[in-house]
C-alpha cells in the first residue's frame, strides 16, 4: 500500500478546500480494503473514507488516514421476467453508472442522472432528485467491517433510509468501507415526472415518445442551467435539506408567506423547498470575499475563489439563522462538515 504523508485534498472535494489529510491511501480493490482493514498500524488513526468528495465541507486539515475508495465495475449478476440486478463498484462514478444503465434500457435511475459523487457514497447520503430516492432501487450492498476484519452484506431494511439519510450517517457511521451496491432496476420503466420542471423540459426538447433517455436528458438539462460546474466553480450542490413540517405548522406558513413552494411528503407532513425559504430571506446572489450563495439556485453554496472552508461554514450558519427568524423553521445541512 502506498500511503503518503501530509497529502493535500484540494482536487478531491468539489468545494475546492485546501485541507490536508496526515495520512492518504487509495483503494483499487476489495483485497486492499481487506488489506487496510487487517493493518493494525491504522486501528488508532481517525479514518474518512473518500469517494467523490461531492457531500463534505473540510473546515479544517483531517488528523488521520484518508481513503480514497476507486473500486471499480459494473456487472449484470442476475436477471428475471421483470428486474435486472446490477452490482456496481463503489468507487464507480454515480452519474456513469446512470449513464451505463441508460445505453443498457435499464430503468430506475434516469432521474437521479448527473448527481455528482460515487456509487458507494449514494446509500450513504440515500440521494435524490426529482421524485426518486436511491432507496427505490436499492438491493443490498457489501462493505468490509473495520471492527471485525470481515466482509458482510447488509440489505435495504437494515439501511434503516431516510430522507437523505442511513444507518451509515448515524450508529453505523466510520464502521465499514463499502466496496459495491447491487441495485434492483426494470424492464418496463415507471416514468416519474411528477415534478413539473421535468414535464416543461421534455416539452421544450419536443420528445415524441416518452424513454428513459428522454427523461436523463431533460434532468441534465435542469441541473445543468441551475447548478454551478463544480469543475469551474467550487459547490457540493445542494447544501440544505428541504425541511419537512407537520400539516398544522405549514398552513401557518401558507396564511402569511404565499406563495410558500412546498411538497406533500405523507398525508400529515409537508416537505417545504429550502432553495425558497432561503431566497426569501435575501441570500440567493449575495457574495462575501471568496464565497457566496449561487445567483440562480439558492440552495448551493460557492467557492469563488480561495475561501476556507470556515468561511463557507460561517455563511451557512447566517442563512440558517435567518430561515429560522423569519419562518421559524430549522433548516438542516445535507453537506457533512468536517
Amino acid at each position: 500500500m502506498n500511503l503518503l504523508k501530509n497529502h493535500s485534498l484540494k482536487k478531491l472535494n468539489t468545494f475546492g478546500i485546501d485541507a490536508v489529510a496526515k495520512y492518504f491511501l487509495e483503494i483499487e480493490s476489495v483485497s486492499a480494503a481487506q488489506n487496510f482493514s487487517d493493518d493494525k498500524k491504522f486501528s488508532i488513526q481517525s479514518k474518512l473514507i473518500l469517494g467523490g468528495g461531492s457531500n463534505i465541507l473540510f473546515t479544517k486539515n483531517f488528523d488521520g488516514i484518508v481513503v480514497k475508495n476507486n473500486i471499480k465495475g459494473i456487472e449484470l449478476i442476475r436477471e428475471y421476467s421483470e428486474n435486472y440486478f446490477v452490482k456496481v463498484g463503489a468507487g464507480e462514478s454515480w452519474h456513469g453508472f446512470v449513464t451505463h444503465c441508460i445505453e443498457k434500457n435499464y430503468a430506475g435511475v434516469e432521474n437521479l442522472s448527473l448527481i455528482p459523487g460515487c456509487v458507494g457514497a449514494a446509500p450513504i447520503q440515500n440521494i435524490g432528485a426529482y421524485g426518486v430516492e436511491q432507496k427505490d432501487v436499492f438491493f443490498e450492498l457489501q462493505a468490509i467491517d473495520l471492527k471485525e476484519n470481515k466482509t458482510i452484506t447488509i440489505n435495504k431494511s437494515d439501511c434503516k433510509f431516510g430522507y437523505r439519510d442511513s444507518i451509515f450517517k448515524g450508529e453505523a457511521k466510520g464502521k465499514f468501507i463499502i466496496t459495491s451496491v447491487t441495485f434492483k432496476l426494470f424492464k418496463k420503466p415507471k416514468f416519474n415526472t411528477s415534478y413539473g420542471s421535468i414535464n416543461q423540459e421534455i416539452e421544450k426538447m419536443e420528445v415524441k415518445e416518452m424513454s428513459i433517455s428522454a427523461i436523463s436528458q431533460a434532468v441534465c438539462n435542469i441541473r445543468r442551467s441551475k447548478l454551478p460546474d463544480p469543475e469551474k466553480t467550487g459547490n457540493a450542490g445542494s447544501f440544505f435539506k428541504n425541511p419537512i413540517v407537520n400539516n398544522e405548522k405549514y398552513e401557518l406558513l401558507k396564511k402569511e408567506f404565499l406563495p410558500i413552494v412546498a411538497y406533500k411528503n405523507s398525508d400529515t407532513e409537508i416537505k417545504l423547498a429550502a432553495g425558497w425559504l432561503v431566497e426569501q430571506c435575501g441570500w440567493k446572489g449575495k457574495r462575501f470575499n471568496n464565497c457566496g450563495v449561487h445567483k440562480d439556485q439558492a440552495l448551493v453554496l460557492v467557492n469563488y475563489e480561495n475561501a476556507k472552508g470556515n468561511e463557507i461554514f460561517e455563511l451557512s450558519e447566517k442563512i440558517l439563522r435567518s430561515v429560522k427568524e423569519k419562518f421559524g423553521v430549522e433548516l438542516e445541512r445535507e453537506v457533512v462538515i468536517l
